[in-house]
């Protein structure tokens, strides 16, 4: 059984869904791929996960950095939860970028090259947003590309950070990594 609820950020309301132990999705309203790992006939509930989750997000939308993680259930492909297992290790106010992961990626299984766009659909179908922070993640150029919740979420989630977003640049066309 799956549950949700909901939470009042300043970015706007976000969704929050768990299988009755761990976190299984945290999605701002409306935003591409809402609710995808939500099943259908989930219930509305209060539970402890859903406790953690918030007291992480008052933390972070504090500015500060929260000293643990709720326990967490990636729900997706083998490819995408190692994706995703990298995304947790980009540090609390700094960013890469889809290529440097896919290097990453590369070196760990010995192949010569693992494709930034395929990194770039693993990144943007992240069910787990901010928590797994695939906002940390910039274009090759410094775009500011591939944020389900929208550029301007993912500009403001970055200045929380302390990161100096005037660096980077919005694409006028296109979002490819």
């Amino acid at each position: 059984m799956d549950y949700a609820n909901s939470y009042d950020s300043p970015l706007g309301a976000i969704t929050l869904a768990s299988d009755g132990c761990s976190l299984t999705g945290l999605w701002f309203e409306g935003q591409k791929y809402f609710a995808v790992t939500l099943r259908a006939g989930h219930q509305e509930g209060n539970l402890p996960v859903f406790e953690d989750a918030a007291r992480w997000l008052d933390t972070y939308f504090e500015g500060k950095e929260p000293d643990f993680t709720p326990p967490l259930a990636l729900r997706g492909s083998a490819f995408c939860r190692e994706v995703w297992g990298a995304l947790l290790e980009i540090p609390y106010g700094q960013t890469t970028t889809y290529g440097e992961i896919a290097r990453i990626l590369a070196a760990r299984h010995g192949l010569g090259k693992v494709s930034a766009r395929a990194v770039g659909g693993a990144v943007g179908r992240n069910a787990l947003s901010i928590i797994i922070p695939c906002h940390r993640v910039i274009g090759a150029r410094g775009n500011l590309t591939g944020y389900a919740g929208g550029i301007d979420r993912k500009i403001k989630l970055l200045a929380l950070e302390g990161i100096d977003t005037a660096r980077f640049s919005i694409p006028k066309t296109g979002s490819a990594p």
